[in-house]
């Protein structure tokens, strides 16, 4: 371009009788094109043309996250790490990222040409030319976009966005949005084929869609309690009471975007706008939102395949009839309706590290509840306490009120049952024993743990604010592991009781049992085939309770 200009400039002389310009137009010309400033951004035009600028790669964002990978294990080691991190995983870093790698992809080119309008269903529509968008975004092959699709009036519409997706994140597509074309062919109308498609696409994709202008709800918006009106928007989070693998489910209308999770884990619930299919994101891995079943869904489908376990097979007849305690509530047949309750979500909250107020040991006889409470209790007695049993039992010679039991009149005791007072209470050789609900309060207001071995029936009493047990599950070991332990207490002479294969046998089969109905109860799970390791893993969890943040039922907390 300088050379242009200085061969305009020679030439400015001749131009006034060939043109017949007006020489104070050619004065006013020459001038500008002799401008020093002019002619330093020809030079630069000239730079700029004969050197194009090229990005060096358009997979930053790529490239930070196999980088976070990486150095997120080493945060606790170096502080300096972990400043990094918190940078790198910024929103707006990230989103910094994300606009150059689509510059640098030039996914803002013109896309390609398209067939022939006349022949295409939009046009039949007879569509106003501003009523079609065309989108450009960038993205990885194997990636998923975060939408779903469904068939309305023969076209493919965006059914759901999925919360932490990308198409999410760029707001650029709606539910209710019709694709008409991706990279300038046309999509059909069978969803699978399209997700598939954009799911191998790498790099620039170009969309073609007919938007819906309707309102939607936003993920962000839809933070709607499981328990509260729609009105009182905030975070819920579920801890999940069963496993779930999308690629196993026939009823989700997209394997890939689902979520998959285990029994236990806790869930983040960012959209419940479909009674089937809610949209819910992984607490401790964090990461994009994918599809769940729904309460509603889950609970008709388990309705459909639930199976009576403790009236069918080798469990039948393992509880004995002759129990010491009995629980009593408003129906005589609560066993019967646990049996077959559904546990599907339980909406919790999280806590700060804090004392629980009861620690509560379930288990089948004989599982080492007893020694595990004592031991606990003996070399701890000011942080642990327990209840002492009351009976109408006649005290011995030997014995004191309050020590081992306390003793009260049958009548007494009987009105006290009625009036609710008691946990638990049974009749045994014609006495009557239980557990007296004042007296777990009275340990707890000492400021100790109360520990309790009841039955786990006793779990619909416990499991509330009042007093917030921390439950465990000692579960009998295999019965090869039973019969060893068994004779090792009775060779140490630490017992006289001698148990058959029969008796040993009805311990496992029980603690199955209790582990298949109240698994939904149980904060931990310990197979006590050794005692001293069972205490030591019962020792470690409780003194995670006082370091670490608690999930804990909603009804704890408001």
């Amino acid at each position: 371009i300088t050379e242009t200009m200085q061969q305009v400039l020679e030439n400015l002389t001749e131009l006034p009788s060939s043109t017949g310009a007006e020489e104070i137009d050619l004065i006013f010309l020459k001038g500008i094109m002799e401008n020093p400033i002019v002619k330093s951004l020809a030079k630069a035009h000239e730079r700029l043309e004969d050197s194009k600028l090229e990005a060096v790669s358009d997979n930053n964002l790529e490239l930070v996250n196999e980088i976070l990978e990486d150095i997120t294990p080493l945060i606790n080691v170096d502080e300096n790490v972990a400043e990094l991190v918190g940078i790198l995983k910024e929103p707006h870093f990230q989103s910094l990222l994300e606009a150059h790698d689509i510059v640098a992809s030039k996914c803002y080119d013109s896309p390609p040409s398209s067939p022939e309008m006349n022949n295409s269903s939009v046009n039949n529509q007879l569509l106003p030319v501003d009523a079609i968008r065309i989108l450009g975004i960038h993205k990885r092959a194997g990636e998923p976009l975060g939408v779903t699709f469904r068939v309305e009036n023969n076209d493919l519409v965006i059914a759901r966005i999925l919360h932490g997706g990308m198409i999410d994140r760029q707001g650029l597509l709606h539910v209710g949005d019709i694709i008409k074309e991706v990279n300038g062919h046309e999509v059909g109308n069978n969803p699978k084929e399209l997700q598939e498609l954009l799911k191998n696409i790498s790099g620039s994709v170009t969309l073609k869609i007919l938007p819906s202008y309707r309102d939607t709800v936003t993920p962000q918006q839809s933070y709607i309690s499981m328990e509260r009106h729609p009105a009182d928007i905030h975070q819920v989070f579920v801890k999940c009471h069963f496993d779930y693998n999308p690629y196993n489910d026939n009823l989700i209308p997209c394997k890939e975007a689902g979520l998959k999770f285990s029994k236990g884990e806790i869930l983040q619930i960012v959209n419940r706008e479909d009674p089937n299919w809610w949209q819910a994101s992984h607490v401790k891995e964090g990461g994009s939102a994918g599809l769940i079943p729904s309460q509603f869904l889950e609970e008709k489908r388990k309705a459909f395949v639930r199976r009576d376990w403790d009236n069918s097979g080798p469990f039948c007849g393992t509880i004995s009839s002759k129990k010491k305690k009995k629980m009593m509530y408003l129906t005589t047949r609560n066993a019967e309706f646990d049996r077959h309750e559904i546990q599907i979500y339980e909406e919790v909250a999280k806590m700060p590290p804090f004392q629980r107020k009861t620690l509560v040991l379930i288990g089948a006889q004989g599982v080492g509840r007893r020694s595990l409470k004592n031991r606990f209790i003996v070399l701890n007695p000011t942080r642990f306490g327990t209840t002492v049993p009351f009976t109408s039992r006649k005290p011995r010679e030997d014995e004191k009120d309050g020590q081992a039991y306390k003793f009260v009149s049958r009548s007494e005791m009987e009105a006290d049952i009625k009036a609710g007072k008691y946990l638990e209470h049974g009749e045994y050789e014609g006495n009557l024993y239980g557990t007296k609900i004042d007296s777990i309060l009275e340990v707890v207001q000492t400021g100790r743990t109360c520990i309790l071995d009841v039955n786990p029936q006793a779990l619909k009493v416990l499991r509330t604010s009042e007093f917030m047990p921390y439950v465990v599950f000692i579960a009998a070991p295999e019965l090869e592991t039973l019969r060893a332990m068994h004779k090792a207490v009775v060779d140490a002479g630490i017992t006289t009781k001698l148990l058959t294969d029969s008796d040993l046998k009805k311990t496992v089969d029980e603690s199955a049992r209790i582990q298949r109905a109240y698994n939904h109860y149980f904060d931990l799970i310990i197979i006590n085939d050794n005692l001293d390791k069972a205490f030591e893993k019962l020792q470690t969890a409780i003194e995670k309770l006082r370091m670490e943040p608690q999930w804990v039922p909603i009804s704890w907390v408001y």
